[in-house]
């Protein structure tokens, strides 16, 4: 099964520890995640996923839950909460954790309940993988939501990374795909794994959420250009 992120979770679940897993991209090499921040507790939590705790109403359904970190924080809150991940592995780790309502999908072929609120955290919007498969992801997502029902969605603006030293910045002109646009390739052990992931400035997500019909206000901003953005009809 080649699901390094599943195999990381489950190993550290049953050993209560694992290797970090590591990450490569076509602009950045040789990153880790250890394996012990996706089990984090709610101190433990950045505060823009503080925030979106806060923010949380009604039934709730966590995209691309992983360990299931929030589910947990959530459901020990009270709340209605449904995990959904496509790692079968994930899934199981997530059941042997107590998590109540647990589903083994794909975001993009769910559509079995609709909810008052829906989470993608730890830079959520990457699960769109590019600008047109973000547009693809919030109209999806937007068929999803109870009447008055929210999106709640962190990212990241990555511009720095083009920074020099003068200040100015450097973006490679030639190639016409927006700069957030990544490729990564991430391993754990023998297992590993290629897809795109998007990190997008606030300034272009609200554009994107317009285009698939919804508005999008930012209401809480991280100190490492992330952001936490609530989508709503």
């Amino acid at each position: 099964m080649n699901d390094p992120f599943g195999q990381a979770i489950h190993e550290y679940l049953a050993k209560d520890k694992a290797p970090d897993i590591q990450v490569n991209s076509n602009y950045t090499e040789n990153e880790s995640i250890p394996v012990s921040y996706l089990f984090r507790n709610e101190k433990q939590m950045p505060e823009i996923e503080k925030v979106a705790f806060k923010k949380c109403k009604g039934r709730i359904l966590d995209v691309g839950a992983a360990a299931g970190c929030h589910s947990l924080i959530l459901q020990k809150k009270g709340f209605n909460v449904t995990a959904l991940e496509k790692s079968k592995l994930s899934v199981e780790v997530m059941k042997n954790q107590g998590i109540i309502k647990v589903v083994h999908a794909d975001i993009f072929e769910y559509n079995e309940k609709q909810f008052n609120t829906i989470l993608l955290l730890m830079n959520g919007a990457g699960i769109g993988g590019t600008m047109e498969g973000l547009v693809k992801l919030l109209s999806h997502l937007k068929t999803l939501l109870l009447e008055n029902g929210q999106i709640l969605m962190d990212s990241s603006d990555i511009k720095y990374l083009f920074e020099e030293e003068d200040g100015s910045e450097w973006v490679d002109l030639a190639n016409d795909k927006y700069y957030g646009e990544m490729e990564y390739e991430v391993s754990f052990k023998k297992w590993n794994d290629k897809f795109n992931w998007l990190f997008i400035d606030s300034e272009n997500l609200t554009k994107v959420a317009n285009l698939a019909g919804l508005g999008c206000n930012i209401i809480a901003k991280g100190p490492h250009h992330d952001y936490l953005a609530q989508l709503k009809l």
